[in-house]
């Protein structure tokens, strides 16, 4: 019987999202709903990888089973690198989604759009128990537009307008949008290195 593992994320949009990505592996997908009695970690990283690791080794640890993490973020580059590790809180500890945008958008309000530039980043961990952290990254290119459009994805998708494309994340079909972004990126990459600790776990069995 396939062993479980646990999506480590609170946000159901986001860990619905990963669970697509991780479809087809040999593990039973579980969400953190699964374990209600397990409060969530603070996520008091510096970095993208520091809270991934930290995320994923917590659960792994607690549960005793896999688990696959990931922080993700947007960096605009005329704020500086804002919202960054902090951009599923920008507008506050009690903000929503809706909240964030308009926040990002008040602070863009009067940039041009040749200075809108930004990227999606996005830290995938896997953590076993009795095994080392593996970690990638992927990121996405784009620009920030100056309404939102669409209302698939979630987070800043309908800000986001990824380059080469005119339609925001927040337009695109999940498949198309999950060849391009950041956490598609980031777990084909972790995937592999899933799969193949598989066969080895398995022939070492």
């Amino acid at each position: 019987m396939p062993e479980p593992l646990v999506i480590g994320s609170g946000n159901r949009a986001k860990a619905a999202e990963l669970a697509e990505l991780l479809e087809g592996l040999p593990w039973v997908v579980k969400s953190l709903a699964d374990f209600p009695e397990v409060p969530a970690p603070i996520e008091d990283g510096d970095t993208f990888e520091a809270n991934a690791v930290k995320k994923a080794a917590y659960f792994s640890n607690r549960l005793n089973i896999c688990c696959v993490a990931d922080d993700s973020g947007l960096m605009v580059d005329a704020l500086g690198g804002a919202p960054g590790i902090h951009s599923a809180r920008y507008a506050g500890p009690a903000c929503n989604d809706a909240d964030n945008r308009a926040k990002l958008l008040a602070a863009l309000d009067g940039v041009p759009e040749a200075e809108r530039t930004a990227r999606f980043v996005c830290c995938a961990a896997f953590a076993a128990p009795g095994q080392p952290m593996h970690v990638e990254t992927g990121t996405v290119e784009g620009r920030i537009a100056s309404e939102c459009r669409g209302r698939l994805g979630f987070g800043y998708d309908p800000l986001f307008v990824p380059e080469g494309f005119d339609k925001t994340f927040g337009e695109m079909d999940p498949v198309q949008k999950h060849l391009i972004s950041h956490r598609g990126r980031a777990l084909r990459k972790l995937r592999a290195y899933m799969e193949s600790h598989c066969e080895g776990h398995r022939s070492n069995a």
